[in-house]
């Protein structure tokens, strides 16, 4: 059943099924990237938050583990009509709180997750909890209390690829949203009240990861903690959920490649290659930042690349002209531009871009979308997660060497592969190291499972694999009466 409208102070948490203060008294503001101006302050929760979040989920799981598929699946669809009802403030809050353009707050931020609340549904309906395999029964139950901790770069996106499969599958969850990009959690967590979610299956808390993120990954009435973040951060959630045994799931960071094979649509590869660097402020991990074309045509993709980078209008994420917004913070700019000036340093050729803001913006987390050719291997820009607007380019002698160069990398969450011959493009993209290759632009597939290889992170989100990993599986022999000795 629905509840009525509750509308939440940016300080509140969200526990048991009613908006509540902090036992904490930590504030913060909430900084707008384009404007630098504080436009909200949050408060930053602490371990006795934490403690309490999880109690109310933890009184809340067994009724909800209980209920029929029928009986969430009515849940999922309240949670979408009061979802689409209140997109324009969604996408609104995400816009102000991390710079992401007018059109991509709405087109992707908000439209992606109204999907995958649908995806998870569907999922639900066709899911098997119980299959016979001879005279056993192998069922599917829900894991527990689950802690999700989500990042700042894509706010809505990365809690409900987590949050959805969860309730899909039963259990009752604990989310830390990043304090960085707090206020469309908020208005998602005044989404979920109205649609008449349970008290306590669903619970919101503030705060920094070493404070709030750290309790929830140790708490021992956690069951699984589901993390998206930096390699670095992700490390520190496994240790720290260690000694509980709990389940860690991870969806870490990337340096993806992008193959441009010698027979490949330049347009295409080069177009859509700087648009997916550089879409979101180059602020997603699956983006493709290290380009690699053959040496022979080099100077074409260069001219291609500038070309595009030309077209982009970097400004006001409020205006509807604008190709691309701030990076999300003063750290974050401040990381991106010691990585332009380590490029420049280490010898690679700045072909467009380079440090400081673009022309006009006095203001704001602004970076110009900057590429950079001649790039090595061994570089820092073309090894380590920059986070941002760059481009690295690099060349292969022969398609050997491309794929040594995509493979050599501590990270394997993505891949891309152009060619206009579809057989090699899947030879190839069957080589990379990587939890998911996109050949030729395709179309998105919202079901197709997500994560990383090496340090990317273990563990898969969307569809059918994504519920699974919040699924506890069950072997019961002797369940055939005929077993019966």
């Amino acid at each position: 059943m629905k509840r009525e409208k509750a509308v939440a102070a940016t300080t509140s948490f969200y526990i048991g099924g009613a908006f509540v203060e902090p036992l904490s008294g930590t504030r913060a503001p909430v900084i707008n990237p384009a404007t630098e101006e504080a436009i909200a302050t949050i408060s930053l929760g602490n371990a006795a938050d934490v403690d309490r979040a999880v109690q109310s989920a933890r009184d809340a799981f067994p009724a909800f583990a209980a209920t029929s598929v029928a009986e969430r699946l009515a849940l999922f669809a309240r949670i979408v009509e009061v979802f689409k009802a209140r997109r324009e403030d969604l996408a609104a809050a995400v816009t102000a709180e991390m710079g992401s353009p007018k059109w991509l707050s709405w087109e992707l931020q908000t439209a992606s997750s109204i999907v995958y609340f649908e995806s998870a549904a569907e999922v639900l309906r066709n899911f098997a909890f119980d299959v016979p395999h001879g005279q056993s029964l192998i069922t599917h139950e829900p894991i527990g209390v689950c802690g999700l901790i989500t990042p700042w770069n894509w706010p809505l996106n990365q809690i409900v690829t987590k949050l959805a499969p969860a309730l899909a599958a039963g259990c009752t969850v604990v989310l830390k949203p990043s304090e960085l990009s707090p206020l469309s959690a908020l208005i998602l967590a005044e989404v979920m009240h109205e649609a008449g979610v349970p008290a306590g299956v669903f619970n919101l808390v503030n705060g920094t990861g070493p404070v709030v993120g750290a309790a929830i990954a140790a708490h021992p009435d956690i069951d699984m903690v589901s993390f998206t973040g930096s390699t670095r951060a992700g490390i520190a959630v496994a240790k720290a959920a260690a000694d509980t045994v709990k389940r860690v799931h991870q969806e870490l960071g990337g340096k993806s490649a992008n193959i441009v094979l010698p027979d490949a649509d330049l347009d295409l590869a080069v177009t859509d290659g700087v648009k997916r660097c550089f879409i979101n402020s180059g602020q997603s991990c699956i983006a493709p930042t290290r380009m690699l074309v053959h040496a022979s045509q080099l100077d074409e993709v260069i001219d291609r690349a500038r070309a595009v980078t030309a077209s982009m209008v970097v400004g006001d994420p409020t205006s509807a002209e604008t190709s691309m917004g701030p990076v999300a913070g003063s750290a974050q700019f401040a990381k991106v531009q010691g990585m332009i000036e380590t490029g420049i340093a280490e010898g690679a050729r700045l072909v467009e871009g380079g440090p400081g803001r673009p022309q006009d913006l006095n203001r704001g987390y602004f970076v110009r979308p900057s590429i950079f050719a001649d790039v090595t291997p061994d570089m820092t820009i073309a090894r380590q997660e920059i986070f941002g607007p760059v481009l690295s380019i690099l060349t292969y002698r022969n398609e050997e060497e491309a794929v040594r160069i995509a493979n050599d990398s501590v990270y394997g969450l993505a891949g891309y592969v152009y060619s206009r011959d579809a057989d090699h493009a899947r030879a190839t993209a069957r080589r990379i190291r990587a939890g998911r290759v996109f050949i030729n632009n395709p179309w998105f597939d919202f079901e197709a499972p997500f994560g990383g290889y090496k340090q990317s992170g273990n563990g898969r989100e969307l569809g059918d694999h994504g519920m699974r990993e919040f699924l506890e599986v069950k072997a019961v022999l002797g369940w055939d009466a005929g077993a019966v000795r």
